[in-house]
């Protein structure tokens, strides 16, 4: 029969995945490693740390088993340890989004007025790709898209679509997609397409989304 102690000391161990991700930083950290490995000067480019500041959360994030690391000649690349990394992170936010009021006023805060925004599903997505009467665009840093995309996605990263708007169809439906349901990069394009005349929806969430329900996707490696 296990005592006190040793009860308090499992739980405590239970306790230490969500006392990693129980940081802001930390928790973007996994949001863009579930795009796929990043090192860490890219990821601190991304959440607006230091690169000291930022290999201080990997560490927690490493500590508490939700990251693995590689070291490539003199520069350290991160990955989520598994699935259930990816599994955890949208459980949280999901948890988030019914439980926390105070949720979707920060994000409107951060995301602006969505109601102007149609949006598509990832079945429906499905579908239309089958029929072939929709252009997918990936919106994301090119890293990211590299390292997995949605089959047949163009990569046309969000800082650059203004200036090449003449590489997509007229006259077709555009999807863009980024990283989730909180990422900004889609609804920007959306509202870019759309200025300039084009029809265009962004994916209800993102590519992680996308994957972790075994649709087709495709990598180009280097």
């Amino acid at each position: 029969m296990g005592d006190r102690k040793a009860k308090d000391a499992l739980y405590d161990t239970l306790a230490e995945a969500a006392k990693a991700l129980a940081n802001g930083r930390r928790a973007e950290l996994v949001d863009v490693l579930a795009q796929g490995e990043r090192p860490v000067e890219d990821l601190a480019g991304e959440i607006g740390q230091s690169i000291a500041n930022t290999s201080q959360h990997l560490q927690r994030l490493l500590r508490a088993g939700l990251v693995t690391s590689r070291r490539d000649g003199n520069r350290i690349f991160y990955s989520l340890a598994g699935p259930t990394v990816l599994t955890l992170w949208q459980t949280l936010r999901e948890t988030a989004a019914q439980h926390v009021e105070e949720l979707d006023r920060v994000a409107g805060a951060y995301l602006g007025n969505r109601d102007e925004l149609s949006t598509i599903t990832r079945d429906e997505l499905r579908k239309r790709l089958r029929a072939g009467d929709v252009v997918v665009l990936d919106v994301r840093p090119r890293p990211e898209y590299d390292a997995g995309h949605i089959r047949g996605a163009l990569s046309i990263p969000n800082a650059e679509l203004r200036s090449r708007l003449a590489e997509l169809p007229d006259g077709t439906t555009v999807v863009a997609y980024c990283r989730g349901p909180y990422c900004v990069y889609a609804d920007d394009a959306v509202r870019t397409l759309r200025s300039a005349g084009r029809d265009a929806v962004r994916l209800e969430d993102g590519y992680p989304e996308w994957a972790a329900s075994r649709l087709p996707v495709s990598a180009h490696r280097t």
